[in-house]
């Protein structure tokens, strides 16, 4: 069974995506960036789904650090984030910050859970 690392800050969220996802793939989340890093070098999943907003390292800043560590950086990234619809008002991340992060997929929230599986399935299959 292939295996997914999911990082996001937003418990409710975590656990309806695991749940979900559990479907199909085995699941290991984590709650910030750095320890979504730590999470990925011990269990090397087949996917990467980092949210954007988060506390401690952002999505952007733990994306760069994956891209940057040869364990890591041929996983697949998707950023999964409602960093659009917040971008103003409630972070201080700056948009362009997103072009500059290679992820080899971009959603935004809230997606709908065939979405997210059609999605997840183009990057690492079933």
């Amino acid at each position: 069974m292939k295996k997914i690392l999911l990082v996001d800050d937003d418990r409710d969220f975590v656990e309806a995506t695991k749940t979900l996802l559990e479907e199909k793939y085995e699941v290991v989340v984590a709650y910030d960036g750095d320890e979504g890093i730590v999470k990925a070098r011990e269990e090397n999943p087949d996917l990467i789904i980092l949210d954007v907003i988060m506390p401690v390292e952002d999505g952007f800043s733990a994306a760069e650090e994956i891209a940057k560590d040869d364990q890591l950086n041929k996983i697949p990234l998707m950023l999964l984030t409602s960093f659009g619809q917040r971008m103003t008002k409630e972070t201080n991340i700056p948009r362009s910050r997103g072009m500059e992060v290679n992820a080899d997929d971009y959603v935004e929230k809230p997606v709908e859970p065939e979405e997210l599986f059609r999605r997840v399935e183009k990057l690492i299959g079933t």
